[in-house]
């Protein structure tokens, strides 16, 4: 979407995969839905809609200090963020890739916000990753050059963050964002693939992604998604437990909890 096009909140439709490869294979998908909020444009033209509310309570919402730092808006956050890392020139669109509070409760284990330029070229990515503890830590992706990213392109960032207890703190993640067109009936509607693959020293460990079929948010569409998908985020967290009991069932080694990264972000 250009800078000149008028962006509104998206919900999207799709599904979870995750697949360990090793030392025994174990994989799962699921339904979820998804939300991708325009922050510019939100703060230009708050929504208003039923059944979905901005830092209030309802149905389906979305609050400030679920991300960034808890504590300053957003798009004052991102911005000072992304300057601070040297990434100039990110003052289009910054579109937030999130679950959503679900009657208040919600669990983000990654997010992603993805940074344009004024012309609508991609500047940058930052992904928020959150684990089970409390904890959180961000990686900034972006080409170092000042060159916009290209949807499809490889990303890589070093794991310096504890996620899971089956994995150690080593190696990197690849990551892929795609994006297309896809004909729906009479419309067309954008398809997001978001792919997070994990290497440790030995190799490919974890394939994983997200994907969604957005559309324009309105309150008939958000509750047909509740319908679909009930208490969807308290899911997230059950499922999250479920495997990890599935793990260590299967008898893969368990890691205990390092200290955190002495930095909040990374490259």
């Amino acid at each position: 979407m250009s800078s000149k096009e008028t962006a509104s909140i998206q919900l999207c439709t799709g599904e979870v995969r995750h697949k360990r490869l090793r030392p025994v294979q174990n994989a799962f998908s699921y339904g979820v839905f998804f939300a991708r909020l325009p922050l510019r444009a939100m703060q230009a033209s708050p929504a208003k809609l039923r059944f979905f509310s901005h830092n209030r309570f309802n149905l389906l919402s979305f609050h400030d200090k679920d991300h960034g730092d808890g504590k300053q808006p957003l798009l004052e956050w991102v911005d000072a963020l992304l300057k601070q890392e040297g990434v100039q020139d990110a003052d289009g669109e910054i579109w937030l890739q999130c679950f959503p509070r679900v009657l208040g409760y919600v669990f983000n284990p990654v997010s992603f916000w993805f940074c344009h330029r004024e012309d609508g070229a991609l500047r940058a990515i930052v992904v928020e990753v959150c684990n089970t503890f409390g904890e959180k830590h961000l990686y900034l992706l972006e080409s170092g050059n000042g060159a916009p990213l290209g949807y499809g392109q490889e990303l890589t960032a070093k794991k310096i963050f504890h996620v899971s207890p089956f994995c150690k703190i080593e190696g990197a993640y690849r990551f892929r964002f795609m994006r297309s067109e896809r004909q729906i009936a009479d419309n067309s509607q954008e398809h997001h693939i978001a792919r997070i693959d994990y290497d440790d020293d030995a190799g490919p460990l974890l394939l994983t992604s997200i994907s969604g079929i957005a559309q324009s948010l309105n309150d008939r569409l958000l509750l047909r998604a509740i319908a679909r998908f009930p208490l969807m985020t308290l899911a997230v967290v059950a499922r999250i437990h479920v495997q990890a009991l599935r793990l260590w069932i299967k008898r893969v080694p368990f890691f205990s909890k390092p200290a955190p990264p002495a930095h909040d972000l990374s490259k």
